[in-house]
């Protein structure tokens, strides 16, 4: 494999394409996982409809039919592109600013920073509308444009822009640690650089990410989930939200969805990685012509 281009474009490009791969082949999971979390906790005597992956697929399936389960998924194909490519090509200009002129190895601290920097990133311009949109069309089981319509006719413009802080505080963190175990991984496994990694190498290096940032930053993704739900206004704030879910179920309210969101994370993050060494080669042969 050539050595990787530093064009913005081929890095921005590629992000693009690998996050629309990811998002279609996974998001059966993420559906499940989004209803999982937005159930408050229930009146005593009163059982959920269903309690995890499998059970929620198949009462999804049997109640309101198979494409039910693609709800939402219209808005976060239209901003996977975007976000993804934001995130790849934010956080390979962010390495190289923090690289500086000298173009010294980073630490796993300046991993975390420049992968935290780029989830700040889109978060802001294409996470949080994308997110708050698909939220709201998989709890009311509504199409993509009756749900922005809706949300526009009620809460206006800013109502795309529901749970701003919490998006910005789970997609920094999510992307912080995904970076930082990633790049920390390819060190070790291709010997410091001595090497590219292999197809398999890179889907198993994504899938590792995709569980160490799942574990560490679900809290911030069920607040996020909250925040940007049809209840939303019973929360003050983004820390209320914590809150109140910790007073009404627990520590353990801040874990609800983690299972399905492990099982749509750790393949997705695999494919995307996995996607975006691969295209970036490819793209970088179109924008730049063959290497000489």
């Amino acid at each position: 494999m050539s050595k990787k281009s530093s064009n913005p474009v081929v890095s921005l490009t590629s992000g693009c394409i690998a996050g629309a791969v990811e998002a279609m082949c996974v998001w059966p999971l993420e559906y499940v996982k989004t209803q999982l979390q937005l159930a408050d906790k229930l009146p005593a005597g009163q059982k959920p409809k269903y309690t995890g992956v499998v059970s929620g697929l198949t009462y999804t399936v049997r109640t309101t039919g198979f494409f039910s389960l693609y709800r939402g998924l219209a808005p976060t194909l239209l901003g996977s592109m975007p976000k993804a490519g934001i995130r790849f090509g934010g956080n390979s200009e962010l390495k190289k600013i923090l690289a500086g002129k000298e173009n010294k190895k980073l630490s796993s601290g300046e991993q975390f920073l420049a992968g935290f920097g780029a989830g700040v990133l889109e978060a802001i311009f294409a996470v949080t509308p994308i997110e708050t949109v698909k939220t709201k069309a998989i709890q009311t089981n509504a199409p993509f444009m009756q749900g922005v319509r809706t949300i526009l006719k009620n809460e206006g413009p800013a109502g795309l822009y529901q749970g701003v802080w919490a998006t910005i505080a789970k997609q920094g963190s999510n992307q912080g640690l995904r970076f930082m175990w990633f790049n920390k991984y390819k060190g070790i496994v291709s010997d410091d650089g001595a090497r590219p990694l292999s197809d398999i190498e890179n889907l198993l290096g994504g899938m590792s990410a995709g569980c160490f940032s799942t574990l560490g930053n679900n809290p911030f993704d069920v607040v996020k989930t909250r925040m940007q739900g049809v209840d939303a206004a019973k929360y003050k704030s983004t820390v209320d939200c914590f809150r109140q879910i910790i007073k009404d179920e627990g520590a353990k309210g801040l874990y609800k969805g983690v299972v399905p969101r492990l099982g749509r994370v750790v393949p997705g993050q695999g494919i995307i990685f996995m996607s975006y060494e691969r295209i970036q080669t490819f793209v970088a042969g179109i924008v730049e012509g063959p290497k000489k």
